[in-house]
């Protein structure tokens, strides 16, 4: 049976995350800081559950984290870091405190978690794959969020360098790159005002948990195993561009074409002579 830890199971993703693999009979060690919401997580899931409580602020706990599950349960196959805070803050308001934590939990956590991980299993000469939950501002920051932004472009640069260095082991390390996705959180709540400016994307929905979950148990999966490295975007293809932006237009109204050059009489946009 497929052994998975999920840190940040309590969470909309994350919970759904452990989900995903409970219906592929996985069994799961899951991880959060709150342990009231991990256990209905739990519950939800049937028995083949084991939580533990986690504050990945601390650094000693990652690394602690993935032995515990390994020990008390067996070696782990799958770990999935969905483990993260979002805090709305001002590059001109960053207190070391602030960035701190937010790299601890976003950054240092999931690194020591695939360290540790890493180790026990090339101790014991076993395969895995650990796939970690980015987020599109890792490519584009937005005011009150560069610190979230600069940490997660930091976790996928890790990611990428985690793979690297065990690829030769046959550990895969990738992550899967969410766009906006409304969950109810009272660790990273956002405003309808943000979440209707921001969830513009070209297939015209908000993600669900769901998508990203089904994403990251493909990637950790066999039909994936030659693939390592690598950020899988899950964003409704809000990567490809900016769909909310106006059509290109000169400051006298019309539209803009080439110096030069003069639009042919019937011809449709994208069309040539």
């Amino acid at each position: 049976m497929t052994h998975v830890l999920v840190t940040g199971a309590a969470g909309g993703i994350g919970g759904a995350i452990a989900e995903a693999f409970a219906a592929r009979g996985a069994f799961l060690t899951l991880a959060d800081r709150s342990p009231d919401a991990l256990d209905a997580t739990a519950a939800r899931l049937g028995s083949r559950v084991a939580t533990r409580g986690a504050d990945l602020t601390d650094p000693e706990t990652p690394g602690a984290l993935v032995e515990a599950a390994w020990a008390a349960h067996g070696p782990v196959d799958v770990l999935v870091n969905a483990a993260g805070v979002y805090p709305s803050l001002d590059m001109a308001e960053v207190r070391a405190a602030d960035w701190d934590r937010l790299f601890a939990v976003n950054l240092r956590a999931p690194v020591l978690a695939t360290a540790a991980y890493a180790r026990l299993a090339v101790a014991a000469g076993r395969p895995g794959s650990v796939v970690n939950i980015s987020s599109g501002s890792a490519l584009r920051a937005r005011p009150g969020g560069g610190p979230y932004a600069s940490s997660k472009a930091a976790l996928e640069m890790a990611t990428r360098a985690a793979a690297l260095e065990f690829g030769a082991h046959g550990i895969r390390v990738n992550a899967v790159s969410p766009g906006f996705v409304p969950v109810s959180s009272d660790c990273n709540p956002v405003s309808e005002r943000y979440a209707a400016a921001i969830g513009a994307n070209p297939l015209g929905r908000p993600g669900t948990p769901q998508d990203i979950a089904r994403a990251v148990c493909w990637l950790a999966g066999s039909d994936a195993s030659w693939i390592t490295g690598e950020i899988l975007r899950v964003d409704g293809g809000s990567s490809t561009g900016a769909l909310h932006l106006p059509r290109i237009w000169q400051p006298d109204d019309t539209r803009a074409v080439a110096p030069g050059a003069e639009p042919v009489a019937g011809a449709t946009e994208g069309s040539t002579r």
